[in-house]
């Protein structure tokens, strides 16, 4: 066999452990949809860039993590919804040497709370507050077990009047 230069080797193990980050990813965004809730592992041969593992912050859009590089990041949608995570929100997402993304709120931006009422249009639910619809994640709509036309408790980003996220707060 003929020696494979140093480069190329570095750059397959990169193609490879990018591979299994978006497998990673892709599970995780099923089980978040399907509400399996079963911990997300992959194997994994990478480099971590802490003795925790590979480290990313990003910002919260109302349903993904952006990460600096623009590559989007699935938020489990039960967490987003449970931890009421706001758009705009800094996030930093932990992925384990196997394969399990752990995410944490490190920023939160300035909220403030307002009411509405849901309703359900294109297949996405909302909360109208004062003629301005927010969308709201599925998971937030059954977990408060809400329906069309539901007084419910939203908070959004207090500086970002062009949110169009906000997360359920409670039923009213």
């Amino acid at each position: 066999m003929s020696e494979i230069p140093e480069k190329q080797i570095k750059r397959l193990r990169s193609l490879l452990s990018e591979a299994e980050t978006n497998l990673s990813a892709a599970k995780e965004l099923l089980i978040s949809i399907l509400g399996d809730g079963e911990a997300i592992s992959a194997p994994r041969e990478t480099v971590v860039s802490s003795p925790e593992g590979k480290i990313i912050e990003g910002i919260f859009d109302g349903q993904i993590m952006i990460g600096p590089d623009g590559k989007n990041y699935p938020v489990p949608a039960n967490y987003a919804s449970k931890s009421k995570l706001v758009e705009g929100d800094i996030m930093k997402l932990t992925i384990t040497e196997d394969g399990k993304f752990l995410y944490k709120q490190i920023g939160p931006v300035e909220r403030k709370t307002v009411i509405g009422t849901l309703i359900h249009h294109d297949d996405k639910y909302f909360v109208e507050v004062a003629g301005k619809e927010y969308q709201i994640l599925y998971a937030s709509v059954t977990y408060f077990h809400l329906r069309d036309g539901s007084q419910v408790s939203v908070v959004i980003p207090a500086n970002n009047e062009d949110a169009t996220w906000a997360a359920v707060e409670a039923a009213l």
